[in-house]
Formats: structure tokens, C-alpha cells, sequence
């Protein structure tokens, strides 16, 4: 169906055949949360499937958002990109249907790997690049590219790599077309962003560079954790690469990451250029292990996960809907039993990772001592928040008395 077709249906209001189509979906566990809905893992007659559930009424007004993502999906045709499968709407929600990858996080499979090389991880980021490249060729800017968004198609160890995540993704109108919204994640976007000065394709080759640098040493090149000591680092450009992790990586390697990590967009190169660097053919990528700096780095992923999970578990109450539809409604059975208790395993196995392991008693008094800390945990993230927010806002407030000063 064109998507010029798909769009006049969705205009339409067709909510009989929206419904026979929502009911080839057995919708399962929710896979996540967002700021406007939600994405549940379901099984139709062509397999699984992920599907995102957006709220009508938290898009009110901006309802061309959920039709550009439909569209870039639908155009987007690439074997490292997920694959757009379907949509349907009801009165109250749209549902996009896209490929289902169920291989896991790029992170967590190498950590399955008895060993992951420079030459492995110059091949990753290639196959990355290359769904970029396919993006920019088609005008489209990404802008939320971060380990978390690769994923592997299937657990098959010759799966594929896949871009996930296109929901604050957009399509240029030009070539020249400047964008001004904040989007991306924290510590992944590029000065430009958080400085607001207008942003286009650049923005993923910086994007790429970070993870380019994490995936070789196991840690963030920028590690302020408030945004205006971030954007400062960022603006320096000054990338630090530490003898005791990076004394085995070869030089184009650092290189590649510095040449992405510009901070001026117009000196970063495009991603047909990006390509052709000689580090992404591995020949001069050398075959030090990897494996330990990226376990460390997984080990407090699974930390702030254990955090994340508790706010996830927040965010679907948040979402609940008053006129609930029968079987797509989030309810308990979409968040594990016990948040908390998953929370403190995440934090167990942190600590077993730096060799805290112990008794069946002593694991038990650490998941209840973890219950405690993810509480506080959150609290202060919440802190956090609000004192970037607020610190964002004086940043910004300075900035416009300094230009109106001029």
C-alpha cells in the first residue's frame, strides 16, 4: 500500500478494518516507554513483532510527527535498518508495526563473545556507518544513535546489525534545511544540539564517534553529568585518549574517532567520507581484546537499568488509558512482578562483576539493600533533572543577554 493510501486511511477514520487488523496482533510484554507511548513485543501470523502504541492525545496538535515517522519508515529499505512491517489505528491510539529484533543490545552480545577484537568492533561500526550513510543519502537525520538503539536482528551469531529507533528522526525538506529542535540522548548529541544553534546530518557523525570511542575502551569520551559542563566538554573538543586503556588501539583508530568528534559540524566528515576511512577495513585494526573494558562498561549499564526499570514500571501507570481497549491496554503483566526485586539484581550483578559475590544470604541482604538504594537512586536522578533544567535555562538566559548585548 502506497503511503499516500496509508495516509488517507488514517484520515479516514476506518476504525472496522483497523480493527480486523489489530486483531491479527497478540500483543506480550512491554518492551519499553516513551514520552508518548509505549512499544509491546506481539505475535501476528508473520511472526513477532514490536509495536508502538502512541496516545493520540499526547500528539494532539502534532499529529504530522507520527505521519513523517510512518512515512521514513516505510521508505527505509536497508539491510541494517529495521524493516517497517505494518499500522492501524483506533479512536484513541496509533500502532506502528516494525521488525522485531530479538539478538539483543550491541553491548550485550559482545559480552556473550569469548573475544571481541578492534578488527570486530571496526567491522560493527562499519555496518553502523553504513545504514547512516543510507539514511543521509536519503535525507534523513537520525539524531538518536547511541548503543542502545543497535541491535541484533536474531541470536544467530552471523545475525545482522540493525538501526532501531526512529522516533525523533527527520526528513530533510532540503539538502540546505537547518533543525532546531533539542533531540537526542545525554552525553550522544552533539554541541550543536545543546547549544541550539541548528543542526543537520553532522549531528550523527558526532553521534558516531562517541560510540565509536565507548566500544574501544568501555567508557565515555564525555563524562560531565550536568548539561552545561557537558556542553563545555563537548565544545573544547578535546579527546583524551587514556594510555592505560588505549596504549593497544591502533592509530587510525584514534584518528577516525578524532576526525568524528569535531566540534565545529563543517570540519566533521560526511558518511560516504567516514567510509572510506582505512580503520573501518580493519587492516591496520589490531586483535587486542576488547571483552574486559566492555563487560565493566555493561556491568554498570545494568545499574542504571535496574534504575530505569523502576521508572519504567512509573511511566506505563502514567500511561494507562481511562477508555482502556480489550487486550492492548498496559497493565501489570507488562512490567516485571517486582520491579524493585529486578532492580537489586541488576545492582547484584554489578557487584558480583568487581568480585562481591557471596552467600545466598549475602545476596539476599544486597537485593533488599538494593531496593534502598534504587530508591534513593531515582530521587536524585529526579534532583538531577531538575537542576539541569534549571541550569539549561540559565545557560540559555545568558546566552540571549550576551547576543542582545552585541
Amino acid at each position: 500500500m502506497s503511503f499516500s493510501n496509508m495516509l488517507n486511511k488514517l484520515h479516514g477514520n476506518n476504525y472496522a478494518e483497523n480493527n480486523d487488523r489489530r486483531s491479527r496482533y497478540k500483543f506480550g510484554k512491554t518492551l519499553g516507554a516513551g514520552t508518548y507511548g509505549i512499544v509491546r513485543e506481539a505475535d501476528c501470523p508473520e511472526g513477532k513483532v514490536a509495536v508502538k502504541i502512541i496516545l493520540k492525545k499526547n500528539v494532539r496538535g502534532n499529529e504530522q510527527m507520527v505521519y513523517d515517522e510512518l512515512e521514513m519508515l516505510q521508505r527505509m529499505k536497508h539491510p541494517h535498518i529495521v524493516k517497517f512491517h505494518d499500522w492501524f489505528e483506533s479512536r484513541d491510539k496509533y500502532y506502528i508495526v516494525t521488525q522485531l529484533a530479538t539478538g539483543g543490545e550491541l553491548f550485550d552480545r559482545i559480552c556473550e563473545k569469548g573475544k571481541f577484537t578492534e578488527k570486530d568492533a571496526a567491522e560493527t561500526i562499519r555496518q553502523v556507518l553504513d545504514a547512516v550513510n543510507y539514511l543521509h543519502h536519503n535525507n534523513v537525520v537520525h539524531r538518536d544513535l547511541k548503543p542502545e538503539n543497535l541491535l541484533y536482528l536474531t541470536p544467530d551469531p552471523t545475525s545482522s546489525l540493525v538501526l532501531a529507533d526512529f522516533g525523533i528522526a527527520k526528513m530533510l525538506d532540503s539538502k540546505n534545511e537547518v533543525l532546531t529542535t533539542m533531540a537526542g540522548s545525554f552525553g550522544y548529541a552533539a554541541p550543536e544540539v545543546m547549544l541550539k544553534k541548528g543542526h543537520g546530518k553532522p549531528v550523527d557523525m558526532w553521534s558516531m564517534g562517541v560510540i565509536t570511542y565507548t566500544l574501544l575502551c568501555g567508557y565515555s569520551p564525555f563524562r560531565s553529568e550536568n548539561l552545561q559542563d557537558l556542553i563545555e566538554e563537548c565544545k573544547n573538543g578535546r579527546v583524551i585518549f587514556h594510555e592505560r586503556y588505549w596504549k593497544d588501539v591502533s592509530k587510525d583508530a584514534k584518528e577516525f574517532i578524532t576526525l568524528l568528534l569535531q566540534p565545529d559540524p563543517n570540519k566533521r566528515p560526511d558518511s560516504e567520507n567516514a567510509l572510506k576511512h582505512i580503520w573501518l577495513t580493519g587492516k591496520t585494526a589490531s586483535d587486542h581484546n576488547l571483552l574486559p573494558e566492555i563487560r565493566a562498561y555493561v556491568a554498570k549499564a545494568r545499574l542504571r537499568r535496574g534504575i530505569e526499570l523502576v521508572k519504567l514500571a512509573n511511566r506505563i501507570e502514567a500511561l494507562k488509558m481511562q477508555e482502556d481497549e480489550e487486550g492492548e491496554a498496559p497493565g501489570d503483566a507488562d512490567v516485571p512482578a517486582n520491579a524493585g526485586q529486578a532492580a537489586g539484581e541488576a545492582i547484584e550483578a554489578h557487584s558480583s562483576s568487581r568480585g562481591l559475590e557471596g552467600s545466598s544470604s549475602a545476596k539476599n541482604r544486597l537485593t533488599r539493600a538494593a531496593k534502598g538504594a534504587i530508591f534513593r537512586e531515582v530521587v536524585l536522578a529526579k534532583v538531577r533533572e531538575m537542576k539541569e533544567t534549571e541550569a539549561q535555562k540559565e545557560f540559555e538566559k545568558n546566552a540571549l543577554e550576551h547576543a542582545q548585548s552585541k
